[in-house]
């Protein structure tokens, strides 16, 4: 193969993977599909056959690479940029004042705040890490300091970009949210493990939780996760990572920045506008 066919094929492979990126982005992110799937189907195989002729040139964010072919053995730890830490309870209006005056006491420096109220997304946390705007790593809770690493079960998650969608992403970025199954797929898949004798799920937070951490990735892929992203986080040291105060984080500087969850961030967020720039405006919008 000569240098020019080399860099041809290369130049068709990068064009295939942008097109159909961004088709998925359209539909899986903003739900306004723009390539019809005849066509997308067509560039899809394409692709497929151009990086089976050409191994050498497969990337990891490659749309190709959503599903891996062998299951995995085993889970790997992984620490944490930032704790990630899981969300307290207040049941009552009594509870959230006593809230209220905890984190008070722990930031009396802290003059001005806003709250961002919205539905919580009954699912299971996760925290996505992008290098250059390459998806590198998908991680669960797990204690909060610790988790495990399930980056090939995330990328089956469609709405989970494997490239971000920005002309300039940031060295280090990472994403937090939540991977959930919606009411209509859980019932589908109870459905389908009660006409196959399987004992069924109780919840979809319980389903979420025993499908993310399948070891076969095509499992995972049949099951249709999907994801809300929630804070987004500029990692500027990866190698340093103690407590919150003491990271080298930046957050971002809108706490109510439209959706998505930043203007050009390529992850869905939660539909329900957040709202409430006081405690009085959080008990009313919880109340309505």
């Amino acid at each position: 193969m000569t240098l020019t066919n080399e860099f041809a094929i290369q130049q068709r492979l990068e064009e295939l993977r942008t097109l159909l990126q961004r088709a998925n982005y359209a539909y899986h992110v903003l739900d306004t599909p723009e390539m019809e799937d005849a066509v997308y189907d067509k560039l899809y195989r394409e692709l497929q056959d151009l990086e089976q002729q050409y191994p050498q040139f497969v990337t990891p964010d490659s749309p190709t690479q959503r599903v891996g072919e062998k299951p995995s053995t085993r889970f790997t730890s992984v620490k944490h940029n930032i704790p990630l830490y899981s969300l307290e309870n207040a049941f009552n209006l009594p509870e959230f004042a006593n809230w209220q005056e905890r984190w008070r006491r722990v930031a009396p420096k802290v003059n001005t705040f806003e709250y961002v109220c919205e539905l919580k997304i009954d699912g299971n946390a996760l925290a996505l890490t992008y290098e250059n705007g390459v998806l590198v790593k998908g991680a669960t809770r797990g204690d909060g300091v610790m988790g495990e690493e399930i980056t090939q079960n995330v990328k089956t998650i469609r709405s989970i970009p494997l490239r971000l969608n920005l002309d300039n992403p940031p060295p280090i970025v990472e994403v937090r949210g939540e991977a959930f199954l919606s009411l209509n797929i859980f019932e589908q898949i109870n459905q389908e493990r009660e006409q196959a004798k399987e004992t069924l799920f109780a919840n979809p937070r319980n389903a979420a939780a025993g499908t993310l951490r399948q070891l076969d990735s095509r499992i995972v892929a049949k099951r249709k996760l999907d994801f809300f992203a929630y804070t987004l986080h500029l990692i500027e040291d990866k190698e340093n990572s103690a407590s919150p105060e003491q990271s080298p984080v930046n957050t971002s500087s809108e706490p109510f920045p439209p959706h998505p969850l930043i203007p050009s961030s390529p992850h869905p967020s939660s539909p329900h506008p957040p709202n409430g720039s006081a405690s009085n405006s959080c008990r009313k919008w919880a109340l309505r």
